[in-house]
């Protein structure tokens, strides 16, 4: 498949300035990446992968990710750094758990987003905690011009896996809604290649059905030629029971759900723009420790965002931002009473435009709360494009993480008193494009302090607590080809990541890093014909903090290949078939957890 990449070298249009076709929610992507690597998936790379943002980016990205099981929970490590220091960040607003700090990416449905981006390095400047190895960015983009438009998607598949996917677009030139809906479900109780039970009976899947709900909508209003109005909302909720390690365990599940708003008002002033968001977002989770009862422990948070930004714009050369956010988050549960937390932050972002070759970028970032001494977290970078050939970036900043509601509240187990986490970073990427070819290739490095660790007390009781150190560096690599030869099109690009990341204290790697991931995929059409093919190298991971190298997790490797027809029935007709791990590997990325062999799947997507 086939990635379109991004890498903003002149100014950018600010969406309010004249208000054209497509507007978007997420300014400080759009203005202020210029610096850093941006990989942008658009909706055909979407549609091309399963519906769920790990499998996207797994099979798209240099993030490795540790996944309990097919379906089950899966959490990233972007740049050697932990689940915690990936910031998610829907239409602009920050949306990891304010109880586990972190997003399953296996319950977000990507069908429903227009684009879905990959922020490389540090960005806790401007979309505040998390976003120390990087930051994932999910987009639902409104286009204002006359259309209806209906994409239908229908797939079924081993281990009977189905889904249905639909979105409809109506829009005019003053109006502007979005609607989708996605629901994904699965038995998953696949087979266990080379494991086999007591009785000689080859091992499945027990337990593993989940069944995930997606439904969003977006709208938009042009008041008039300065003015625009617009709302985002997605409700989301997952059922899933979660795979036994063997067949005496008790079955357990899990039921979590999201609901989220957003208004978004933006106003051009000749050169100021404003923009003010106010969101709300609520998270609960229910945990059964028996399927077959319905005792449960539960945990719910409620977060309300108000964020004002005014940016002014002397002449052309200079941008100037300045944003003022405030956020309340009450968080509740059976393992820790009531607790409020308030956070009151203030940055200011400069963009300047030397000359349409040289960029340079500042922001600097104060949060004031009373649960945690905040840091002065800062982003600083320059980009050279020296000629068509080749492009210079280079940028430094300071990040942080903050204590969640669990790590502080957990109930004899919480620590108030903890620090947040915090990293310097420093970044050197070089771009070269030639004909049809992109590459970037980047170098880090990452110093992590007061890493958040949970160990046993001197009680016998798990308690967090800053412990650690942790040096962080590697290199990154992602090219892209893309060519026509009349009615053939050839789209191809490959990702390489080479990671170190260690505990100080120790030397030694840290667990569920691997050293090397890598990724490919190439796209082949002629005329309604399109075939694809996907590649997955994971190389191993240690599983202990000493690196014992008896407990450590293979390396693996991993094909897909799909093909589809389109009839060009209405707008577009096409039927499609996949078989995904095509090789048949046995692999896990967790202990004990064994990925699906070899299956398939069929799908209809309509257009009309």
């Amino acid at each position: 498949m086939f990635l379109f990449l991004y890498q903003c070298f002149l100014a950018q249009t600010n969406f309010v300035t004249n208000l054209k076709e497509v507007v978007i929610s997420d300014l400080q992507l759009k203005n202020f990446s210029n610096t850093q690597q941006v990989l942008k998936l658009n909706d055909t790379i979407i549609s091309k992968n399963q519906p769920s943002l790990t499998t996207l980016l797994n099979y798209n990205s240099t993030i490795y990710f540790k996944e309990n099981g097919f379906g089950m929970v899966s959490s990233p490590s972007f740049r050697g750094t932990t689940a915690q220091q990936t910031a998610v960040i829907w239409n602009g607003i920050n949306i990891n758990s304010q109880l586990s700090g972190q997003t399953d990416f296996n319950t977000i449905s990507t069908k429903n987003f227009d684009n879905i981006s990959v922020r490389a390095g540090g960005g806790s400047a401007i979309y505040g905690s998390s976003a120390i190895g990087g930051s994932i960015h999910l987009n639902n983009d409104l286009v204002f011009k006359n259309q209806f438009v209906n994409d239908l998607q229908l797939n079924y598949g081993s281990f009977r896996t189905s889904g249905i996917h639909y979105n409809l677009n109506v829009s005019s030139e003053k109006f502007s809604s979005q609607f989708g809906f996605s629901k994904n479900d699965s038995e998953n109780d696949y087979v266990y290649l080379k494991r086999f039970n007591y009785k000689g009976e080859q091992e499945k899947n027990l337990n593993g059905q989940f069944n995930n709900l997606n439904f969003s909508a977006s709208f938009g209003y042009k008041l008039n030629t300065r003015n625009c109005l617009k709302l985002y909302s997605e409700s989301t909720n997952s059922d899933r029971n979660f795979s036994l390690i063997s067949e005496s365990e008790t079955k357990t599940k899990y039921k979590n759900s999201f609901s989220r708003n957003l208004l978004d008002y933006g106003g051009n002033f000749e050169k100021f723009t404003l923009n003010l968001k106010m969101a709300y977002i609520f998270e609960n989770y229910k945990y059964f420790p028996s399927i077959e009862s319905e005792i449960f422990s539960f945990g719910s948070s409620e977060n309300f965002i108000s964020k004002i930004d005014v940016s002014f714009s002397p002449d052309k050369a200079i941008k100037i931002n300045t944003i003022f956010d405030y956020s309340r988050t009450k968080g509740f549960g059976t393992s820790f009473e009531n607790n409020v937390r308030e956070i009151t932050a203030f940055a200011i972002l400069i963009k300047q435009n030397v000359s349409q070759k040289w960029i340079n970028e500042f922001v600097i970032r104060k949060e004031i709360t009373s649960n945690y001494d905040s840091p002065i977290l800062f982003l600083l970078g320059s980009n050279y494009n020296f000629n068509s050939f080749y492009s210079l970036k280079i940028n430094g900043s300071r990040n942080f993480r903050i204590p969640t509601f669990n790590d502080l509240y957990w109930e004899n187990a919480g620590n108030t008193n903890l620090k947040p986490e915090s990293s310097y970073q420093a970044e050197i990427g070089n771009v070269f494009r030639y004909k049809k070819l992109y590459v970037s290739q980047t170098v880090y490095f990452i110093k992590i302090q007061d890493l958040i660790r949970w160990f046993p007390n001197s009680s016998g009781n798990w308690s967090p607590s800053n412990t650690s150190r942790v040096q962080t560096y590697g290199a990154e690599t992602i090219l892209n080809y893309k060519n026509f030869f009349g009615k053939h099109h050839l789209n191809a690009n490959a990702t390489y990541a080479y990671t170190i990341s260690k505990n100080e204290e120790t030397n030694k790697q840290l667990f569920f890093v691997p050293f090397h991931k890598f990724t490919s995929s190439v796209q082949y059409t002629f005329k309604n014909f399109s075939v694809n093919y996907q590649f997955l190298y994971n190389g191993f991971v240690y599983t202990r903090s000493d690196n014992d190298p008896n407990e450590k997790i293979k390396s693996y490797k991993v094909s897909n290949i799909g093909l589809d027809y389109d009839f060009k029935f209405l707008k577009s007709l096409k039927l499609g078939f996949e078989i995904r791990n095509m090789l048949n590997q046995y692999y896990q990325n967790v202990e004990d957890r064994p990925m699906p062999s070899r299956n398939f799947n069929m799908y209809i997507n309509l257009k009309f």
